[in-house]
């Protein structure tokens, strides 16, 4: 069974932060409607979904995966780099909590779970703005005793690794190459995103299906011809937020 941990949207969502776009209105309503039929698609592919009480005077907190990295042996609770997020990390650890041994990256050290895309036994991380080296380095050092791989990787021109970059399949990646080299990624794949559509690396693949926006059609269309069985769901108000679809969720197996 596999364990999906969740938030719902904060009203404050309209002050999220931001580093890429620019700042554009965001409808409530219409991001807790979406996120009602993400949840319902996490549900299509087996997970049991775990919904963390509403953080409303916290506008990212929906964004769960930056809080925790949950792996088979051990969950790692993160410090994220936006100063204005670390007080989503409780809440999460205590839900994690029931699930896993907690070990914690601790300041000056930042780590966000958006930087952190696992491929077997490595956890590849992006040296971005919200992870420092400090942080990637403290991972390594948490994990050692896991037999767990730590690789940094170096990334420009995007929030989060998994903006782009993430697992579609097996062995295949939906990667941006405008932000960062698939050659980091050994014995991988890689499908290139449309160049029109720069954020459409961000896909949540779960067993042999994969939870991917509406916002990036022509993209869609090439993991439909790579034979991967997509899950479409409008993101449009979490896009203007920074967000994808895997931000939204906690995964991992009970």
């Amino acid at each position: 069974m596999k364990i999906a941990i969740t938030r719902p949207v904060s009203p404050a969502l309209d002050h999220c932060e931001l580093s890429f776009l620019p700042r554009n209105p965001i409808d409530i309503r219409l991001a807790v409607t979406q996120h009602d039929a993400y949840q319902k698609a996490l549900k299509t592919c087996d997970c049991t979904v775990q919904v963390l009480p509403m953080e409303p005077e916290l506008a990212d907190s929906v964004f769960v995966e930056d809080t925790a990295i949950v792996l088979d042996e051990v969950a790692v609770i993160t410090h994220p780099g936006a100063v204005s997020r670390r007080a989503e990390v409780d809440s999460v650890a205590a839900m994690v909590g029931k699930y896993r041994e907690l070990v914690r990256i601790t300041s000056p050290a930042t780590l966000d779970g958006g930087d952190v895309l696992r491929l077997g036994r490595t956890l590849y991380v992006g040296i971005s703005a919200r992870s420092s080296r400090s942080g990637i380095e403290q991972l390594s050092r948490l994990l050692t005793r896991f037999d767990y791989q730590v690789k940094a990787v170096p990334l420009h021109g995007c929030l989060h690794l998994k903006t782009a970059v993430t697992q579609v399949a097996l062995d295949l990646l939906l990667i941006n190459p405008e932000w960062i080299d698939a050659s980091q990624f050994a014995g991988m794949r890689a499908l290139h995103v449309v160049q029109s559509e720069p954020h459409a690396a961000n896909a949540l693949m779960i067993g042999d299906k994969v939870i991917y926006p509406e916002s990036h059609p022509r993209t869609h269309e090439q993991l439909i011809r790579h034979g991967i069985e997509v899950i479409s769901v409008d993101m449009s108000e979490t896009e203007k937020a920074e967000g994808g679809v895997t931000c939204c969720s906690l995964i991992f197996d009970a």
